[in-house]
């Protein structure tokens, strides 16, 4: 949640910055943001693979949230986009030094029969950093009269704040089985991860394409007219509804089918890009932002669920690395896909590209559906 707090007053600036203060293209923003997450997403397979192999998921996790907030100084003092490009990506390199050993260490220490839920509220608690992060990055930018600098400043402490956290406060408990696990990485160890996990990593895959990164919702609030200081309010929308949703969402996938809810998601995602697509003033650019909020927190968590539900209890590392990986390309594409539809055709064609994804992760998922029932 703190990590997350950092990010966001810087994120939910960071693309308006680019293009209204250094004249970046939005093609280059969503190239950049592309960038930025696959490499996060690159990172985590090996980080994965190392904390099977180590059975130490904390001291990896240390690393990676250290590498984020060492890099948040560098934003205020940035004197070209060189240098934000750069930060953008060591700050992604530590998320994925820590996101794979993280997300193992939560499978680790929570119950099967409440896993869904676990993941829940772990997606719960990112959300409050992530629009906790824009108001205040909102308030701040009213405050200081549109000051970005300052904003970057404020956000280092909440990034330090949260190294400590996790260094003082959080227990690791015993891995399971380390030794087991020789080349996590190896075609035979990857073998065993099973075809019920490839085609769950296959659909979430799909998924990402549809997707793309938030920068695009923020660029869509620029374009109905909202005033710089109020941008971030689009993050604080989705938020809202990503922090309400991800718990329940999880937890009533413990009792039911986890793709009856992830197909409830895919539809949301098909609702919002149509009135992003579509919205002409502030209320319609609300209700899509409210959705998009809405399909983050009927997916996101459960995909790790289901990850956790299908990989060897000694490989998980390496299980939610290679899920990270491929949606980390998937990501890249989407966000370039994006950008470049945006300066080809303007935003509609951007949300309507992203619709026909969501349309096609929804009968992918029909056929995993069958699968896992005969598996």
């Amino acid at each position: 949640m703190l990590m997350d707090i950092s990010s966001e007053m810087i994120h939910a600036l960071l693309p308006l910055y680019m293009v209204t203060v250094l004249g970046t293209s939005v093609l280059a923003v969503g190239l950049i943001e592309g960038i930025a997450e696959a490499t996060a997403s690159i990172t985590k397979v090996f980080s994965g693979a190392l904390s099977d192999r180590l059975g130490k998921r904390k001291l990896l996790a240390v690393v990676g949230y250290g590498l984020g907030a060492l890099t948040k100084p560098v934003f205020p003092l940035a004197p070209a986009l060189e240098w934000l490009v750069g930060a953008r990506f060591v700050d992604r390199v530590g998320k994925g030094i820590r996101g794979a050993p993280r997300d193992a260490l939560v499978a680790d220490i929570a119950p099967a029969h409440l896993r869904g839920a676990a993941f829940g509220l772990r997606q719960t608690l990112d959300t409050i950093g992530a629009f906790t992060g824009p108001l205040l990055a909102m308030g701040l930018m009213w405050w200081t009269a549109n000051n970005f600098q300052t904003v970057f400043w404020v956000a280092v402490v909440p990034a330090f704040l949260a190294v400590a956290v996790l260094v003082f406060a959080v227990r690791e408990p015993k891995v399971v089985a380390p030794r087991q696990v020789r080349a996590p990485l190896s075609r035979s160890e990857l073998a065993r991860l099973g075809t019920p996990y490839w085609w769950v990593v296959g659909v979430a895959t799909v998924f990402t394409l549809a997707r793309f990164s938030e920068a695009f919702l923020i660029l869509r609030a620029e374009s109905v007219g909202l005033p710089l200081m109020w941008a971030p309010a689009v993050l604080v929308v989705m938020g809202v509804a990503y922090a309400l949703s991800a718990y329940p969402a999880g937890a009533l996938s413990d009792r039911v089918s986890r793709t009856a809810v992830l197909s409830a998601g895919l539809v949301l995602l098909v609702a919002a890009d149509l009135v992003l697509a579509f919205a002409g003033d502030a209320w319609g650019l609300a209700l899509g932002v409210a959705l998009w909020g809405l399909h983050m927190g009927f997916t996101q968590g459960l995909f790790n669920a289901m990850i956790a539900d299908h990989a060897p209890a000694e490989l998980r590392g390496t299980a939610f690395g290679m899920f990270n990986l491929l949606t980390g390309v998937a990501l890249l594409l989407a966000s370039v896909i994006a950008g470049a539809l945006w300066d080809a055709v303007g935003h509609q064609g951007t949300f309507l590209a992203g619709a026909g994804f969501a349309v096609l992760t929804l009968i992918g998922l029909a056929a995993v559906r069958w699968r896992l029932r005969a598996a």
